[in-house]
C-alpha cells in the first residue's frame, strides 16, 4: 500500500505541475480535460491547489457550472478554510456569475485571511464599484496588504472624484508602513495629473528612482504624460532622454506634452528625431502633431502632416484627427477650406469639428457658415448652450440683433440654460 500511495502521490505531484503550467500558459480546455483524468486515474484525494488552479480556469474561460460543482466538491472536502480556494472561488463566482453571489460566498467564508477579503474588494473594483469595495475595506478585521490598496487606489483615480480619496489612501498605505509598487504609482499619476499635484508627481517619481522601478517603460511615458500636462516640459524632457528605449508610446507622449502647451516647433522637432531613430508614428503621435500646428496656427504644416499620415505611414485618420485639421484651417481663416473637410470627412463629424467651425465663424465675421455649423451642433448636441449663444453673438456682432433675440427665444422655448461660470484651486502642502 505504501508503494501504491508513493506511486499516486508523485503523479499527483506531476499532474500538479502540468495543470498549472496549462493554466498559466491560457491552456484552460487541456488544464479541465487533465483535472478531469486526475480525478478518474488517481487513487486518492486530489489537494487543495489543484481545485484553486482549476477554478481559475474555470473564470478564465467562463465554466459556470463546472465551477458551482466544484465548489460543491470543496465545501464537502471542507477546503473552503483555504485561503487560496476561497479566494479562488469568490473570484469565480463575481466574473461568472454575479457581484452579490461572490459576496454570499464571501459571508459564509470561515476564519478569512486578507487573501480572500482581497479577492472580494478586488471584484467590487474591477466592476466599478468602489463605494462598495470602500464599505469592505472599512469593516475589514485582518490587516490589509499593498495589493489592498493598489485595487483601490486604482479603482479610484479611474472615478470622476476620486483623486482626492486615491492620493489619501496612498498616505495612508505609506502610514502602514507598505511600499508601494509599480502598479501602485501607475495607479497614482492620474490622480496627480487630474489635480495637477506636481509636488505628488516628483515624489512618485523620487520613490521610483530610489527603489530602482524609474526605468520601467510605462512608468517612465506615465511620467513624461504627468510632467507635461503640469506644465513642467523640462522634467518630461528629462525623463524621456534618461529612457533607454523609446517606443512610440514614449515619442507620442513628450510630443502631446508641447503641444498641449503651445511649444509647435519643439513638438514638431521632436516628431521629426522620431522618424530619424525608425519608430513608427501611430495615430496617437499624429494627434499630437496636429493639435501641435493647431495651437501654432500652422495650416499648411498641418495640411502636410495629415497627408503624410496615410500616405507613408497608413494610419487611418479618424474623427479626432479631422477636427484637429478643422480646427487649425479655421483658426487660420481659412474656414471655406475648413467647411469642405467636413463635407468630406469618411467619418462621423463630431461636435468638436463643428465647434471649431462656429467658432472661427465669429472671429472672421463670417455669419453664412456659422449658420450651417450652429445648425448642425443643434443635431450633435442639442443642450449646448455655448453654442446657442455664440451664433447669437454673431448675429450682434454683424447688427443682426432680431435673428440675436430669435435665438434666445429658441433657447428659452428649448428649455436650454446657459451655465454660471465657476472655477476651482487646488493648494498644494
Amino acid at each position: 500500500m505504501t508503494g501504491l500511495y508513493s506511486i499516486s502521490y508523485s503523479r499527483l505531484i506531476s499532474f500538479t505541475k502540468l495543470l498549472s503550467s496549462h493554466m498559466s500558459q491560457g491552456r484552460h480546455d487541456q488544464a479541465l480535460s487533465l483535472f478531469h483524468h486526475m480525478q478518474s486515474s488517481l487513487a486518492m484525494s486530489l489537494d487543495p491547489h489543484v481545485f484553486s488552479l482549476v477554478l481559475k480556469s474555470c473564470t478564465a474561460i467562463n465554466r459556470p457550472q463546472l465551477g458551482t460543482a466544484i465548489h460543491a466538491h470543496v465545501a464537502k472536502a471542507s477546503f473552503l478554510s483555504n485561503p487560496f480556494v476561497a479566494s479562488s472561488l469568490v473570484d469565480f463566482y463575481g466574473k461568472c456569475l454575479s457581484s452579490f453571489s461572490a459576496r454570499q460566498l464571501f459571508d459564509e467564508i470561515p476564519n478569512r485571511n486578507v487573501v480572500v477579503w482581497n479577492a472580494m474588494i478586488s471584484l467590487y473594483t474591477h466592476s466599478h464599484n468602489v463605494a462598495s469595495a470602500l464599505q469592505l475595506f472599512e469593516v475589514m478585521d485582518v490587516m490589509p496588504t499593498e495589493s489592498t490598496f493598489n485595487a483601490i487606489i486604482a479603482s479610484l483615480a479611474e472615478s470622476n472624484d476620486g483623486s482626492f480619496k486615491a492620493i489619501a489612501f496612498y498616505r495612508q498605505m505609506l502610514e502602514l508602513q507598505l511600499r508601494p509598487r509599480l502598479i501602485t504609482l501607475l495607479a497614482l499619476l492620474p490622480a496627480s495629473v487630474g489635480l495637477a499635484a506636481l509636488n505628488l508627481i516628483k515624489e512618485i517619481h523620487g520613490y521610483a528612482i530610489r527603489n530602482d522601478i524609474d526605468s520601467h517603460p510605462q512608468l517612465s511615458s506615465g511620467l513624461v504624460e504627468a510632467y507635461g500636462r503640469c506644465g513642467c516640459l523640462i522634467n518630461a524632457h528629462s525623463v524621456f532622454w534618461s529612457m533607454k528605449e523609446k517606443d512610440v508610446v514614449a515619442w507620442s507622449t513628450l510630443i502631446s506634452a508641447y503641444a498641449l502647451h503651445g511649444q509647435a516647433k519643439n513638438a514638431l522637432e521632436i516628431f521629426r528625431q522620431m522618424e530619424l531613430a525608425k519608430v513608427r508614428p501611430d495615430g496617437i503621435t499624429f494627434l499630437g502633431v496636429l493639435k501641435a500646428c493647431s495651437h501654432a496656427g500652422l495650416a499648411d504644416e498641418a495640411l502636410h502632416y495629415f497627408t503624410i499620415l496615410r500616405q507613408d505611414y497608413g494610419v487611418e485618420a479618424n474623427s479626432d484627427h479631422y477636427s484637429c485639421l478643422v480646427d487649425v484651417l479655421s483658426r487660420a481663416g481659412r474656414l471655406h477650406e475648413a467647411y469642405e473637410v467636413i463635407r468630406g470627412m469618411p467619418v462621423k463629424v463630431t461636435a468638436k469639428a463643428w465647434g471649431a467651425l462656429l467658432g472661427a465663424c465669429r472671429n472672421y465675421g463670417e455669419v453664412e457658415l456659422a449658420e450651417i455649423a450652429a445648425r448642425a451642433l443643434s443635431e450633435v448636441e442639442p443642450d449646448n448652450a455655448a453654442n446657442y449663444v455664440l451664433l447669437g453673438k454673431i448675429y450682434a456682432s454683424v447688427g443682426r440683433h432680431e435673428d440675436a433675440q430669435r435665438i434666445r427665444t429658441e433657447m428659452k422655448e428649448r428649455g436650454v440654460k446657459a451655465a454660471a461660470g465657476s472655477s476651482w484651486v487646488v493648494y498644494a502642502e
